[in-house]
């Protein structure tokens, strides 16, 4: 009996040997592989909760779920601080700037950019966001790309060179989770479509990063933007003339009728294949009042004079 346990100890896996506990730094993603190309059942790892580590390999964790089939997943090494280590170099790094007191930051320029969903899903057939319009019978609308501070090398504030890294080379599922409360949550599913290719984790990491330490902050701002310009006459316009041409001296028309004499002046169109791919509107503060963004904001010029509103549907190749 002794003899047959030896041998059963001699050939186990050296790394049942090695198992100890970490504690998760972050949101991040669990994977089925190395690659990061599959994540079954979109699992993601609860900050602040402990997790049982097999081994370490090409700087990721192969990891044990209590929830989630296949059990045993790979997360970066990033994402998990093991609890025997005083070293906190292997966690990410979002030291930011402090935030200004002013809740309104009258010294912020960023520019809002939205997007018309029919138009983008137009190039980007694969991705699930458009599969999903293809099949839904909501209306169409125009949906966050992002909010930008200004100049447009202001990025990356604070963020780790590692995320960085990520980022850059479009590993955006990999990213940290931005923290989002329900109502955040709720609008990001109505204009923010891109979260479900992780998009909210790329702009927040780029972008949210250099416009405020609070990811619910920023996406809260950016969402209810988005929200009172596609409910407002100017969203009720793009629908109403969807498959036609519209031009650029109308637009601003409506654009002002809905928020203010001369707010037009801040606002430019953005065309790919004569099709109308983004309004883009400048602003300077911080906060979520379209009008009061609006005040002192930059003028925008506008190259694209006259685009077609794309309808659902894809064009025939």
């Amino acid at each position: 009996m002794r003899k047959l346990l030896f041998t059963a100890l001699l050939i186990a896996p050296i790394w049942l040997f090695g198992r100890f506990s970490g504690v998760a730094m972050d949101n991040c993603g669990a994977f089925n592989n190395l690659k990061h190309t599959k994540n079954s059942g979109e699992v993601y790892l609860k900050k602040g909760e402990h997790y049982t580590i097999f081994r370490e390999h090409k700087g990721q964790y192969l990891i044990k779920l209590e929830n989630g089939s296949p059990s045993q997943r790979w997360v970066d090494v990033d994402c998990i601080k093991k609890e025997f280590s005083t070293s906190s170099a292997n966690s990410p790094k979002m030291e930011r700037k402090k935030e200004s007191s002013n809740s309104k930051d009258s010294s912020l320029v960023s520019v809002l950019v939205l997007s018309w969903q029919n138009s983008f899903c137009e190039t980007h057939r694969n991705k699930k966001e458009c599969q999903l319009l293809n099949r839904s019978k909501e209306p169409s609308r125009l949906t966050l790309h992002g909010l930008w501070p200004q100049p447009r090398n202001n990025q990356y504030c604070g963020v780790d060179k590692k995320i960085v890294a990520k980022d850059k080379h479009h590993q955006w599922r990999a990213l940290p989770k931005p923290e989002l409360d329900r109502e955040t949550e709720e609008l990001m599913k109505k204009y923010l479509p891109g979260y479900l290719s992780g998009l909210d984790r790329h702009e927040w990491i780029k972008h949210g990063t250099c416009y405020s330490q609070d990811s619910r902050r920023y996406f809260h701002d950016a969402l209810k933007l988005t929200e009172e310009v596609d409910k407002s006459i100017v969203g009720e316009y793009l629908r109403a003339n969807e498959g036609k041409k519209i031009d650029l001296i109308t637009l601003k028309r409506v654009f002002d009728r809905a928020f203010g004499k001369g707010a037009s002046k801040h606002l430019e169109m953005r065309c790919k294949n004569r099709l109308l791919s983004e309004i883009w509107i400048h602003l300077k503060g911080r906060g979520d009042s379209l009008k009061e963004l609006l005040k002192d904001a930059p003028v925008a010029k506008s190259r694209c004079k006259s685009a077609i509103v794309d309808a659902k549907g894809y064009f025939r190749r």
